[in-house]
């Protein structure tokens, strides 16, 4: 498949997904949108790519959205480009409608399904959906020349793209809040200091830094253990109670305990060699897999 708006790079069962369009800063618009839902249902199908990096061309990650359409870039009725929702009978608009739907929340809530582990590399500025669409990924890398900004305060709207579930349990509500009231633009050390982050590397060793750890899960993990893991971590933080991590834990390890990647990884340490999984998750997932339902628009 081709696309316009980024690129898709495989190499050693790692998928580099690189936002491409480094003359606008890799502004974000609704093509690019579509082509990173596209790439991340072709990783999910793809059972040779074990671990995703994201990253952008050139000196930035994400400057935002493409404001080419100046005051009129948030506002649905005003551009030709995009739907309205219809209105009710008594005057309110149908909430409900997919026109009302956010573009940035499409994609991160088509992350927060991926099975396969995504790192984000961050090579320069972030910000807005830029900062956003990263929360939903599972570990973020920066170099120390980027800089982060949840700065819709600043522009008169509010953090998109889910990003309200997302941030306060990445970092806290607290520093959620901070850095959302403020919209103020911060520093890699900032980031890293708040826990948004995991680690900065100098410019030069970004994508070797997070391509040796994709490397590293890619080699060494089982596919359908990580894709199970991912989402147990994921949906376990909106859980009441341990209890439902109980349940799902059981299930997983009842299954997978008599699954050939077990036997496998146990026989593989015992006998001091790495180990050679086989089950793929497009064919071996659990029977109760998914174990949530999936929730509408509505």
């Amino acid at each position: 498949m081709a696309y316009e708006q980024i690129k898709y790079e495989v190499e050693d069962q790692i998928l580099t997904i690189t936002l491409n369009r480094p003359d606008k800063l890799n502004t974000y618009t609704y093509a690019m949108q579509s082509e990173l839902i596209s790439a991340f249902d072709r990783a999910d199908e793809d059972d040779t790519i074990r671990a995703i990096i994201v990253t952008g061309a050139g000196r930035a990650f994400c400057a935002g959205s493409d404001l080419s359409e100046g005051s009129k870039t948030f506002d649905q009725a005003a551009r030709a480009d995009r739907k309205t929702a219809p209105q009710l009978p008594n005057g309110d608009v149908e909430w409900s409608h997919e026109a009302v739907r956010d573009g940035g929340g499409r994609l991160t809530l088509r992350i927060f399904k991926s099975l396969k582990p995504v790192i984000a590399a961050v090579n320069g500025p972030a910000v807005g959906i830029g900062l956003t669409m990263q929360l939903a990924m599972d570990i973020r890398i920066a170099a120390d020349n980027a800089r982060f900004g949840f700065v819709f305060s600043r522009r008169g709207i509010v953090p998109e793209a889910c990003s309200s579930w997302f941030l306060p349990r990445i970092v806290g509500i607290a520093q959620a809040l901070e850095w959302t009231y403020s919209g103020r633009v911060f520093q890699a050390s900032e980031a890293l200091a708040g826990r948004l982050i995991s680690r900065v590397v100098p410019p030069d060793e970004l994508l070797a830094t997070a391509r040796e750890l994709a490397r590293e899960i890619a080699v060494n993990a089982a596919p359908v253990s990580i894709a199970l893991t991912r989402q147990m971590m994921w949906r376990m933080l909106g859980a009441d109670d341990p209890m439902e991590a109980h349940k799902i834990d059981s299930r997983a390890m009842y299954f997978r305990g008599a699954a050939a990647d077990v036997r496998e990884g146990v026989t593989a340490f015992l006998e001091k060699r790495p180990a050679v999984f086989t089950d793929r998750v497009s064919e071996d997932m659990p029977p109760y897999f998914p174990w949530w339902q999936e929730r509408d628009y509505k």
